[in-house]
């Protein structure tokens, strides 16, 4: 068959799907603590979105043995695009199949990446409605502000871990029409991460080496907006006073220009609260690699991220079954 390119049949990152092991104490974290609000229940998950989300549901949280993600959904931008990048994951060897579809959305077709992260691609979506009370007096805003916890605005990027960041970021590339905006490549040429988009943003997802050698599609974190940084340092002292392990932050990356915050939930998941950051809109982008010299300094104010954030991931693995990689030497964001 004739390759058809994939630039901009995959318009947006629709929703997550995440596994918990403490189901109860991940709801009371996403809807309490986040301020997520729940849209619907179907066996042992539950839907959720926040109040910036246009779609119905955004993040699937369902009971399992481990923590991670469960897979991922982005959407095409048309009928059209889903037929062709459903017709080039077959050609791949990738594809898994059609799946009825979900909660907020229509039949979704199945398939994964090189390191085994399952992801979908659709197109019909159910627009979130909300009631007369929660109605915002702003008629483009799916609903009123939240009133609850982090009042988390909508979900925004993911980070997933890998065994070869190019050949996953090439994958994304070809197939779904990602962009390479921003990676760090250590001094012996090996490329630890890269930041890749089909928006605007520096990163829809982004891909890094996995410190446990041959583990297959772990999570390293799923990331949501906040409306600036006042509301992610208030963020930072609910959870506090909530118990919540705070891993790093609140600082600002040097990548993507985010300001920051790293978390985990009960669950395990690790999660990061972001605002700000710089937008790209230049076609003809160059992207920007980062040197191991460039990224010894730490964060934009010299923060350095702890251990943990270059080792754990989502589920997590027997250290003793896997060889080791140190990738310590540098941040990964």
């Amino acid at each position: 068959m004739t390759f058809v390119p994939a630039m901009n049949d995959v318009s947006y990152l629709g929703h997550i799907e995440l596994g918990t092991p403490k189901m109860e104490e991940s709801l009371w974290f996403f809807t309490e603590m986040m301020g997520m609000a729940e849209t619907a229940r179907e066996g042992q998950s539950v839907y959720l979105r926040c109040w910036g989300d246009v779609d119905r549901t955004t993040l699937k949280l369902t009971e399992s043995r481990d923590a991670g993600l469960l897979h991922t959904g982005w959407r095409t931008n048309g009928p059209d695009a889903l037929e062709r990048r459903v017709a080039s994951l077959e050609a791949s060897g990738r594809g898994i199949g059609w799946v009825e579809g979900d909660v907020g959305h229509g039949a979704a077709y199945r398939f994964t990446d090189p390191d085994e992260h399952l992801m979908e691609v659709y197109w019909d979506v159910e627009r979130y409605q909300c009631s007369d009370a929660d109605r915002s007096h702003y008629k483009n805003t799916p609903q009123r502000l939240s009133n609850r916890g982090a009042m988390v605005r909508r979900l925004d990027h993911l980070h997933v871990l890998c065994n070869d960041v190019p050949l996953n970021r090439g994958f994304m590339s070809e197939q779904l029409g990602f962009k390479l905006r921003e990676n760090v490549v250590l001094d012996d040429g090996t490329e630890l991460s890269s930041w890749n988009s089909v928006t605007p943003l520096v990163h829809d997802i982004a891909y890094s080496l996995d410190g446990a050698v041959g583990a297959k599609g772990r999570l390293h974190h799923a990331g949501w907006l906040l409306e600036n940084r006042e509301d992610i340092l208030r963020a930072a002292d609910i959870f506090s006073d909530n118990g919540i392990f705070l891993e790093s932050g609140p600082s600002r990356h040097k990548i993507s220009h985010q300001f920051f915050l790293y978390l985990y939930e009960p669950g395990g998941n690790r999660i990061e609260l972001v605002t700000g950051g710089y937008l790209i809109f230049h076609p003809d982008w160059e992207p920007i690699t980062w040197s191991e010299a460039d990224r010894k300094h730490g964060q934009a104010w010299g923060l350095h991220l702890p251990p943990s954030f270059h080792s754990y991931g989502t589920p997590v693995v027997d250290a003793d079954a896997y060889e080791h990689r140190d990738i310590t030497v540098v941040g990964l964001t």
